[in-house]
């Protein structure tokens, strides 16, 4: 059985992959943003790589369930995050209906937060034109979202609740007792619920970019969401180094 720390580092280095991975997709998707708006790229080169890059995520939630079959613990908490990204994880990821807020930000909608202005000073031109017809399958989805966020939350307090109750608690009247077989059934609950979790995140993601948003509207919008994630690499980073006084 391989140690803890051995489980950890593999899921670790899943993640930093992961990062670099999403560091090359931002400037292939800005690139083929710029080339399509300049009328070099069209909406079937552009629509493949939306496919390439909703694909790329998929192929690493699968990877993340492999190994969280093995050891999940690592996925709720990884080493290689800073505070400030693991402060904001919703049951090992990003809550799917951030995804459905993003895009509120992003085209106008939350005046208030000028994410566009503070993403290398972008504009995110289409994005600020969505129909009404596009609005309402936004609303609609973010509806649905919640729910399905809702449920899995509620599932996740069961089994957090759960690990105090039998037989684990009957084991610290013996010097914590071996529970070996009662964590290992814990652990495929959470590798469960995290598995479920990642399905909710990639359902709406390919909804939001594969149903509602045209091909330059969801390219732009893959750029400035996977920016983002790399500035809060960095914001965490930063935060985490400020003295405490």
């Amino acid at each position: 059985m391989a140690s803890s720390s051995s489980r950890s580092t593999s899921s670790d280095r899943t993640e930093e992959e992961w990062m670099a991975l999403q560091r090359e997709e931002v400037a292939e998707l800005e690139q083929a943003a710029t080339q399509a708006r300049n009328g070099q790229k069209d909406d079937r080169q552009l629509t493949q790589l939306i496919q390439k890059t909703v694909q790329n995520f998929q192929d690493y939630a699968n990877q993340r369930s492999r190994q969280a079959r093995i050891h999940v613990s690592p996925f709720f908490g990884p080493t290689s995050a800073t505070p400030l990204e693991n402060s904001v994880k919703w049951i090992g990821g990003c809550r799917p209906g951030a995804y459905i807020r993003f895009l509120y930000a992003l085209s106008g909608l939350d005046i208030e937060s000028h994410l566009t202005e503070f993403l290398q000073g972008k504009k995110v031109g289409d994005l600020g034109e969505l129909t009404s017809k596009q609005m309402n399958m936004i609303d609609a989805l973010q509806a649905r979202t919640i729910k399905e966020e809702d449920k899995l939350s509620s599932k996740l307090a069961s089994l957090q609740e759960n690990i105090v109750d039998q037989p684990i608690a009957s084991k610290i009247k013996n010097e914590c007792g071996n529970v070996d077989e009662a964590l290992d059934e814990h652990s495929r609950c959470m590798a469960g619920v995290m598995e479920e979790a990642d399905e909710l995140r990639i359902k709406t993601l390919k909804e939001v970019v594969q149903t509602i948003l045209k091909p330059l509207q969801a390219v732009e919008y893959l750029a400035a969401a996977k920016r983002m994630k790399h500035c809060f690499k960095i914001w965490g980073k930063n935060w985490g180094e400020r003295p405490l006084n």
